[in-house]
């Protein structure tokens, strides 16, 4: 038998440490769960290792397994990467592009990156969805999305992670709340609060749970909702507030629908931009990203300068 792995072995062993079955992964690999089975122990007897312990519940990697998993990914990485250096030669940028954003960055951030993608390479094909963390991370892992951008996690098998924004938490109210526009304020301080905050599934619920349990923050009511255009709407209409990632707010500040307050002591969210481990970036979606963290990086500016002239940032 020859000491190497084939290309198909190589990526049927990917898909099953992804996947965790046999069936997923020929699902994936639109092949016949036998085929993937004698993929993986081919390699198996070629290496003299068991990749793979095989359970009643699933398939979870050795730890011989798992560090092969991490140099195939490596190595189809490098491949596709060699794909793209010769395609990014070509004077023309061209081909589809699938992007994952949450509400926080489709509200304020999306518009200007996307009318420079669109003006300066119109031959990309653009889909770009808005959802929550859960649906972008799922969407992901199945090569729905060339990437998404979704608040910092633990990480999963099959995907690869990098920070993008690190972003200062306010409190975002209406306009007969009383609160002085961009001043710190402690939630300690305030009556009971009416607050609309996610869903116990989207990750920013429990960091939200964890601040107000640490700083003693009371709670009156509490409403969940993840729909962040109906948050606006309702928190304009009533006495409810919430907190969101300050960049999702920097256009509304001095128009006076809403009141704007960064919550002391500081608590901050964490965004990283996720995909596929066993792909690499197109260069439609390095431009596009390259771009985003750009008008990301002066939206932040621009928010540190307000905050900073309103006394929010103390000056060391």
């Amino acid at each position: 038998m020859p000491d190497h792995a084939t290309l198909r072995q190589i990526q049927a062993v990917i898909a099953v440490c992804e996947e965790g079955s046999f069936t997923r992964a020929a699902e994936r690999e639109h092949a016949t769960q036998s085929g993937i089975s004698q993929h993986v122990a081919a390699i198996e007897k070629a290496l003299g290792v068991r990749l793979f312990d095989r359970g009643a519940t699933g398939v979870t990697p050795t730890a011989a397994g798992l560090r092969y998993y991490r140099r195939c990914v490596d190595a189809i990485g490098l491949l596709a990467q060699a794909k793209e250096d010769a395609r990014g030669r070509s004077d023309i940028v061209s081909g589809s592009l699938r992007v994952g954003l949450m509400p926080t960055f489709t509200r304020a951030a999306l518009a200007p990156t996307l009318e420079y993608v669109v003006r300066t390479h119109p031959d990309v094909r653009l889909h770009v969805v808005e959802a929550y963390s859960g649906i972008l991370t799922e969407q992901v892992l199945s090569d729905q999305l060339d990437f998404a951008i979704v608040p910092a996690f633990e990480g999963r098998t099959g995907l690869k992670s990098r920070l993008i924004l690190r972003d200062r938490e306010v409190l975002i109210s209406g306009r007969g709340s009383g609160f002085k526009p961009l001043a710190p304020i402690r939630l300690s301080d305030c009556a009971p609060l009416k607050i609309v905050a996610p869903g116990p599934d989207n990750i920013r619920r429990r960091n939200l749970e964890i601040y107000f349990q640490s700083n003693n923050v009371a709670i009156d009511r509490m409403i969940e909702m993840d729909a962040m255009m109906a948050t606006f709407d309702f928190i304009a209409r009533t006495d409810f507030v919430t907190v969101l990632p300050g960049l999702i707010c920097v256009n509304d500040i001095g128009k006076g629908e809403f009141t704007i307050n960064p919550i002391d002591p500081p608590l901050h969210a964490e965004f990283v931009v996720i995909t596929p481990a066993r792909r690499t970036l197109s260069t439609p979606a390095r431009i596009f990203l390259e771009r985003f963290e750009a008008d990301l990086a002066e939206m932040g500016k621009r928010l540190a300068g307000l905050l900073k002239a309103s006394g929010a940032v103390r000056r060391r």
